[in-house]
């Protein structure tokens, strides 16, 4: 991947990109996503960290793994590019070298922390530098444990908070025990890949378990890691290497669109090939058939990486839906599918009442904003109620949205989750800008097209 051709993807991304359309749909396709986000920022900083090279396949060319990427090469890292897939020659657990200047996340959050992770086990000082959405979001969560670890690091602050940029120097870290303080598998994934650089064992422990993407990367390159319940303990001191080919199932938040447009839209039938199915990421599934969703699971043989990613096909076919209730300890396993999800229960007859959803509020915008903002322009019947320290969204839906002029707010997943209610409502709709969602899923609006055969 040269410099000047990740430019061109970045500036296309920033392109103003209105949709508009008055059809009234039925999706019936069969296809393929591109491989998930999560997992695929893990395996090019895990293959980077390791010796040998690894072939990446199925990588999603999105500007989050973008950045990942492009971060590793500005610190010593060989990565080529295919048509559908990376190779990386990793330069081994202490190999990366200093930036000759800053490293720039873009506005991806995983980019920026996992990072940092990595980063505190180098004794050379390195600035990080984020986007406009990424330098709003909050770093003291992960910057709290990776000083406790021995790492210095300086961010901007502003109220109390701390924010990127980030400058850090690290080496000499020590294990910890660490509880987390919020449900976040970023800030676990920091502080396991900078436990791989202390002296002594590292350990997490959660209160709500999160994603085990790191996890299941981190056995699967020979780490020495342990989880048991909600504690996962990593022992440093194994020089691990990275299997030769590794599978990126596709991903079940870019499925979750598909999945909701499908089923609020009777008649519809749409089948996800290759869909990720970790039982951490798939919480979407579960509410969605609690909420009467026809939906049918064709587990995959994962082969060589049986012990790796779970994936398969998804098989969702229209019809009518009902109202259900999602429970704070669902959040973590679908909380970057509550917006979609959101749209799913204006669909539905009844009420949904979504429990524990504040951290929605601290994403590329505040999504529970941006999605109040749009679904009540489409007449929906939304509120945010308040219970103690939670924010909860109740929504009485009426089996339909009315078309209107919507709003991204520049965040991704705001954007094709309006999508998805403008097709679904069978009314004339526009989104003002689907440029964003290049951040994650460049090809969506061509695939939501041919699969509604627009």
């Amino acid at each position: 991947m040269t410099g000047s051709s990740a430019k061109r993807l970045k500036k296309k991304s920033r392109a103003l990109k209105p949709f508009s359309i008055r059809n009234k749909v039925v999706p019936r396709a069969s296809f393929p996503l591109p491989g998930d986000k999560s997992i695929a920022h893990r395996a090019l900083i895990l293959s980077a960290l390791s010796r040998g090279k690894a072939i990446l396949k199925n990588f999603p060319f999105h500007d989050d793994s973008l950045a990942t990427l492009k971060a590793l090469e500005n610190l010593g890292v060989k990565i080529q590019a295919g048509k559908n897939e990376v190779c990386v020659r990793g330069r081994g657990l202490r190999g990366l070298r200093p930036c000759r200047g800053e490293v720039f996340a873009d506005n991806s959050g995983t980019t920026l922390r996992l990072l940092l992770g990595v980063l505190a086990g180098f004794d050379f000082k390195t600035r990080v530098t984020a986007g406009k959405y990424l330098s709003r979001r909050p770093m003291s969560r992960v910057n709290i444990p990776l000083r406790l670890m021995g790492a210095r690091i300086v961010s901007r602050l502003r109220g109390g908070e701390e924010y990127a940029p980030v400058t850090i120097s690290g080496g000499n870290l020590k294990g910890i025990d660490y509880s987390l303080k919020i449900a976040s598998a970023q800030v676990k994934s920091a502080i396991l890949l900078a436990g791989l650089f202390a002296a002594g064992r590292t350990r997490v422990r959660e209160s709500l378990k999160t994603r085990d993407h790191t996890e299941r990367m981190l056995k699967a390159f020979g780490a020495g890691i342990c989880v048991k319940g909600k504690a996962v303990t990593l022992v440093p001191g194994r020089e691990f290497s990275a299997p030769e080919r590794i599978y990126i199932p596709g991903d079940i938040s870019s499925a979750s669109f598909f999945m909701v447009l499908a089923a609020a839209i009777p008649g519809s039938r749409v089948r996800l090939k290759g869909v990720g199915l970790n039982p951490g990421r798939s919480g979407i599934i579960g509410v969605l058939k609690r909420m009467g969703a026809r939906i049918k699971i064709s587990p995959a043989s994962s082969g060589s990486l049986k012990n790796f990613e779970p994936f398969g096909d998804i098989l969702v076919c229209g019809g009518a839906l009902k109202g259900a209730v999602v429970e704070s300890r669902e959040i973590p396993s679908l909380i970057d599918e509550l917006p979609v999800l959101m749209v799913a229960a204006c669909f539905a007859r009844g009420r949904t009442l979504i429990k524990g959803a504040g951290e929605l509020r601290f994403k590329e915008t505040d999504r529970i904003n941006s999605m109040v903002f749009n679904l009540k322009r489409m007449g929906a019947d939304i509120r945010i109620l308040k219970s103690g320290p939670l924010e909860n969204i109740s929504i009485d839906g009426r089996g339909r949205l009315r078309g209107a002029d919507l709003k991204s707010f520049g965040d991704h997943r705001t954007a094709m989750s309006m999508v998805v209610a403008g097709l679904a409502s069978g009314e004339k709709f526009k989104l003002d800008d689907t440029g964003c969602i290049n951040k994650s899923f460049p090809g969506f609006i061509e695939a939501v097209k041919r699969a509604c055969g627009i």
